[in-house]
């Protein structure tokens, strides 16, 4: 097991995902929407997936935009959880 990490995160995919949602005001908008509006039985990060990958969106913005699909499962599920809790505390 490798204890390398890709900038500080657990992966380049993890890195990737979170450099778009903190760059690209839409897709920054989006999570904060998704941390706002999740149903009790999903997460934040489940709801911006299926936003993201569901529909006409899905069409054209199923992946970052170097081609990390937003549903691979390589994304460090902690660090992905940590992204949208930081958000939810900006929201507080």
């Amino acid at each position: 097991m490798s204890t390398a990490t890709y900038n500080g995160w657990a992966n380049y995919e993890t890195w990737n995902a979170s450099l778009w949602i903190g760059n690209d005001e839409f897709l920054y908008n989006t999570a904060k929407a998704c941390v706002e509006f999740c149903a009790p039985w999903e997460t934040p990060w489940t709801k911006f997936q299926r936003c993201m990958m569901d529909g006409q969106i899905g069409r054209y913005l199923g992946a970052t935009g170097d081609g990390v699909r937003w549903d691979d499962p390589a994304i460090n599920s902690c660090e992905r959880g940590a992204l949208f809790e930081e958000i939810e505390e900006e929201l507080s």
